[in-house]
């Protein structure tokens, strides 16, 4: 392709090239910061990184390529300064000692990963087929387990096996070589590996089992009733909240801490469902001293065709709750 220096930035024209990027632009700063909020400050200074320079935009590589140019080196400067967000089972095994309440974390002590709101990234007009095809690439145990790799790994391994980029449009986003992002892409997919098998296939949240599971859990909350909790969980589901530090591992575990814990007396939680990381989730609400349903956070579900096996509760911010859309507070 002949390349061409453009003439002075037009507002409208850098819109129309580049606006249709912003969603999936969003969710690769979700891979590599496991944040939401974060992710979409780093977009936004991607796109006036990019107004800035679009007047040099030579057209050498698509524009496609060139804003992932601009957002991956984005996150790769945000990174140097910033903790690896984590979830509780990427800081220690299942909690396996006395019996007590879970312990949480001292504030500020972790960077804890955040759910990604599904309809962020995935508007409802979307090819239903992509749409599934994208949701894996922002399951929550994925983005988890992406967070334990080295900044470059991490993005090597997005580029290339997410986004579909090839190893000369890898090595050209991020300045280096060919053979080195074949020799990151190699120790990437072996520190996965290390991290863990992959989950058993995962229920599309719209999936009426997949929705009969989301009910069920619920409807355990909402009504205090452990043997629904039987019911919806598998034999080898794990449970973890921020934030703390303990998790759970194993269904009579699980339920063993929500019954003691967790559920209290029926009325006391309220559950909205929603859809986070391509899973079923729910908003959460807890009844104060006063009476009142108050955001209390977000909870995501691993959902297969035999259960939940896994559930993971965000409780370290009611601002996820707006961040889903949902009020701060809910009549009754």
């Amino acid at each position: 392709m002949t390349s061409h220096l453009r003439p002075a930035p037009n507002q409208d024209r850098f819109a129309a090239e580049t606006e249709r990027f912003r969603r999936e632009l969003l969710a690769h700063c979700y891979r590599m910061v496991g944040s939401a909020h974060d992710a979409e400050d780093l977009v936004q200074e991607t796109y006036l990184r990019a107004w800035r320079s679009y007047a040099g935009f030579e057209g050498r590589s698509s524009i496609r390529s060139w804003l992932y140019r601009i957002a991956t080196n984005v996150c790769l400067t945000a990174l140097r300064s910033r903790r690896v967000r984590v979830l509780p089972s990427g800081l220690a095994g299942p909690y396996d000692g006395p019996d007590r309440p879970p312990s949480p974390a001292a504030p500020g002590e972790v960077s804890w990963l955040e759910p990604l709101p599904d309809g962020w990234i995935f508007p409802a007009d979307d090819d239903p087929a992509v749409v599934v095809v994208a949701r894996e690439s922002v399951r929550l145990a994925l983005i988890a387990s992406l967070q334990h790799l080295p900044a470059r790994q991490r993005a090597i391994l997005i580029l290339r096996e997410v986004l579909a980029f090839s190893a000369a449009e890898t090595a050209e986003i991020l300045e280096t070589t060919t053979a080195a992002v074949k020799s990151g892409l190699q120790r990437a997919r072996a520190r996965l590996d290390e991290l863990g098998p992959q989950p058993a296939e995962l229920l599309e949240p719209a999936d009426p089992r997949a929705r009969a599971l989301l009910d069920g859990y619920i409807a355990a909350f909402e009504q205090s009733d452990a043997t629904l909790l039987e019911q919806v969980l598998r034999a080898d589901a794990t449970l973890e909240a921020t934030p703390f530090r303990d998790w759970q591992a194993g269904r009579t575990m699980c339920i063993h801490v929500l019954n003691e814990y967790v559920l209290g007396a029926p009325g006391d939680w309220r559950m909205l469902a929603t859809s986070a990381n391509g899973q079923p989730a729910a908003v959460v609400y807890q009844r104060d001293a006063d009476g009142r349903l108050r955001a209390y956070g977000v909870v995501v579900l691993e959902v297969t065709a035999t259960g939940v096996t896994s559930a993971v509760a965000f409780h370290h911010s009611t601002l996820l709750t707006t961040t889903f859309g949902f009020p701060d507070t809910l009549a009754d």
